[in-house]
């Protein structure tokens, strides 16, 4: 099984190239997401997929290669849950979020992550905005978080 070094350092490298909304490297977004992942009490699983959460949908990593991986299977679907597809209604992708064991608490880091005021005040007001509902959106149809573990 790979380490979470490993996962670390293999998501940076397939999304070295990237950069978020703001022109920062992208990376920071997925070490902040793994941190929040870990903050909240998750699982190594759940770091893991944490570091890979938008892998397959940005075109870092492939599905196969996923499938192939030498990670738990539990990781693999919950980078599955977290993967948006073409026209997806966001109440199905809450849906596959909820039903997927560990999905929930890796999202909520990804929203906070994303949702962050600091974050976003760099964005000019309408993608600001935008992004805000979005977040929003998806909280509700998550429900209440869930408690932190310790």
């Amino acid at each position: 099984m790979l380490t979470l070094t490993e996962v670390e350092a293999l998501a940076r490298r397939a999304h070295a190239a990237q950069t978020d909304k703001a022109g920062r490297p992208y990376t920071e977004h997925l070490r902040a997401v793994a941190d929040g992942v870990r903050e909240r009490g998750g699982t190594e699983e759940q770091i893991a997929a944490a570091w890979l959460h938008d892998a397959i949908e940005d075109d870092a990593l492939t599905d196969d290669w996923l499938t192939e991986a030498a990670l738990p299977e539990t990781t693999k679907a919950i980078v599955r849950a977290l993967t948006k597809r073409p026209g997806e209604p966001p109440e199905a992708y809450a849906q596959r979020i909820l039903a997927t064991p560990g999905a929930r608490l890796v999202k909520e880091s990804d929203l906070a992550h994303n949702a962050d005021p600091a974050r976003l005040a760099v964005l000019d007001e309408e993608t600001r905005t935008r992004l805000t509902r979005k977040y929003a959106r998806m909280r509700a149809l998550l429900g209440p978080a869930e408690p932190q573990r310790r």
